[in-house]
């Protein structure tokens, strides 16, 4: 019989006490020039609230996220936050594997990484299509259902990838620099907000505590976007994934997302199955 390891402070705690399903960390073979790029991302996180890192996806791999997502696209939205005139498709995961690249892209972990705690929560993720003629979402920030009183640190922060190219006329989204370091001020006044204009197969990456909106499409044509958004590892995600994805699609997708749809452990305890990793719940168990 192994030995037992003695605990000795709560302190220790602190620390992943997990045998044999580890903490998943994403930058531990990330080359130097990755890790510069990615250090001058944070950098520009941090001072503005949001960075635009233009073309990481291929024409091909546009293509194929269009031709999977559009037809599962339905009716517009229910209201005016997400759009009268805006197609969003739910529960993407259990549908279709063409967004997992996007979730789990290693310039968009490596900020995640240097954000957030080890094992953060992928919280939802969305494929959003602003029809033509949708009018400006209202301003907001995507971690303000947390009550925790502002200025603080983000416990969020979201993606928004461009499938079609974001211009001024046709919906971008607006942000409002530097706004992520203000207090408990409601933003409505749109004359700051600046809109992520962007070529397609590029992406804004922003913290939860920037205002920001989705913007008028006054253009004739539809603008195609996907939406990762990521929280703390100890805060609950806005998607249920334990409820949505079926163990046929958990036996599917790589190893990181397994870890960010919640098939992981905040140490020291958070998230265990009869006092166990949830992993172990996975049939057949994903091999290491």
């Amino acid at each position: 019989m192994p030995d037992k390891k003695k605990i000795e402070s709560v302190l220790e705690l602190t620390e992943d006490l997990a045998a044999t399903h580890k903490s998943f960390r994403s930058d531990e073979s990330s080359s130097e020039a990755l890790k510069n790029q990615i250090a001058q991302d944070f950098e520009t996180v941090m001072r503005n609230g949001y960075v635009i890192i233009e073309k990481l996806l291929s024409v091909s791999q546009l293509d194929l996220i269009r031709d999977a997502t559009l037809p599962l696209l339905g009716k517009a939205g229910r209201n005016t936050f997400e759009g009268v005139k805006t197609q969003r498709l739910y529960n993407v995961l259990e549908k279709t594997r063409v967004i997992d690249l996007l979730a789990t892209h290693p310039r968009i972990t490596g900020l995640l990484d240097r954000l957030f705690q080890p094992n953060y929560l992928l919280s939802q993720a969305q494929i959003i299509n602003i029809l033509s003629g949708e009018s400006a979402q209202p301003l907001h920030y995507d971690d303000g259902f947390y009550p925790v009183p502002r200025p603080r640190p983000p416990f969020g922060a979201a993606t928004v990838w461009a499938i079609d190219e974001f211009t001024e006329d046709n919906g971008a989204t607006v942000v409002i620099p530097e706004s992520h370091n203000l207090g408990k001020e409601v933003i409505t006044d749109r004359s700051q907000a600046i809109p992520a204009v962007m070529p397609a197969g590029s992406v804004v990456f922003f913290l939860g505590t920037l205002w920001h909106g989705g913007g008028a499409n006054r253009s004739d044509a539809d603008r195609l976007a996907v939406t990762c958004q990521y929280c703390e590892p100890w805060l609950r995600p806005q998607e249920n994934f334990f409820l949505e994805l079926s163990q046929s699609t958990l036996s599917q997708i790589p190893e990181q997302l397994l870890s960010m749809v919640g098939y992981s452990i905040h140490p020291p305890f958070m998230g265990m199955v009869d006092g166990m990793h949830p992993k172990r719940t996975l049939q057949p168990i994903k091999p290491e």
